[in-house]
């Protein structure tokens, strides 16, 4: 009989790192954890990679009016790379076979084809920065409106879609579901503060927008991550993490012995 206080040694087949998706699954944690991760590393790979790739007009690690700003700045390829990548896995998402799998596509193809449009119609050039020679005021306008159309729908994705269960009216929501539905209302709001403060901000001031730009794609990218499980992978890499650290002769010898095959 197996014990019930089994060690990630003990095991027969390693305790996986990815929580079990449900049968009615048409994508994977995994796909919404690289989502989120994307998300969540974008605002800081583009201050990061700009500061290391400073280009005329720009001071160094002084940040920009706003994450689309980055364009013009040495983190370009971070800034289109992202952008494309989020837009082929969102406009790919497939979401769940259900009632609501219409509605996963169609936000997934939007949110997907406005990422693409953020990072292909540049926004405006920051000062002291000129447009490409291509660029023009209609370049812009559709700029604003794929950055709306994004956010949109990040938001509609956290406040309609990800509290979503096949659970039935009359019966009771586990726990757990409660508890990560409370944090699918709390950032999904978090992101509609964060653009109501950046309407605030464009039209009485001429302030930065970076960071209520930046906070909204970390609650994207938190709800993103949640809805894939990243809670259950964390602790499931912690409790390894914890026993190879007070175990380190068990490590080498399941290194040596993976070598060694």
């Amino acid at each position: 009989m197996t014990s019930k206080t089994q060690t990630p040694d003990s095991l027969t087949a390693p305790e996986p790192f990815f929580a079990a998706s449900a049968a009615d699954d048409l994508s994977s944690h995994r796909y919404r954890m690289f989502i989120g991760l994307l998300g969540l590393m974008m605002p800081v790979l583009l201050w990061v990679i700009a500061g290391l790739r400073p280009i005329e007009g720009f001071r160094r690690w002084k940040l920009l009016s706003s994450v689309s700003a980055y364009y013009y700045s040495g983190a370009v390829v971070v800034f289109v790379g992202i952008l494309v990548a989020l837009g082929i896995f969102l406009v790919t998402y497939r979401g769940y076979k259900n009632k609501y799998n219409w509605l996963d596509r169609l936000a997934g193809i939007i949110a997907g084809v406005a990422a693409i449009g953020v990072a292909f119609f540049p926004t405006y050039a920051p000062v002291g920065m000129s447009e490409p020679p291509w660029w023009t005021p209609q370049t812009g306008t559709i700029h604003f409106i794929c950055a709306i159309a994004l956010f949109g729908a990040f938001i509609f994705f956290s406040l309609f879609l990800f509290p979503k269960s096949n659970v039935e009216k009359e019966e009771t929501l586990l726990s757990d579901k409660r508890v990560r539905n409370f944090f699918y209302y709390l950032f999904g709001g978090a992101m509609l503060v964060c653009m109501a403060l950046i309407f605030i901000i464009k039209k009485y001031t001429e302030k930065s927008i970076f960071w209520p730009e930046a906070i909204a794609l970390e609650f994207f990218a938190l709800s993103w991550l949640l809805k894939g499980r990243a809670d259950w992978t964390l602790a499931r890499a912690g409790r390894r993490t914890l026993h190879y650290g007070r175990h380190p002769g068990r490590l080498a010898g399941k290194v040596w012995r993976s070598i060694r095959r």
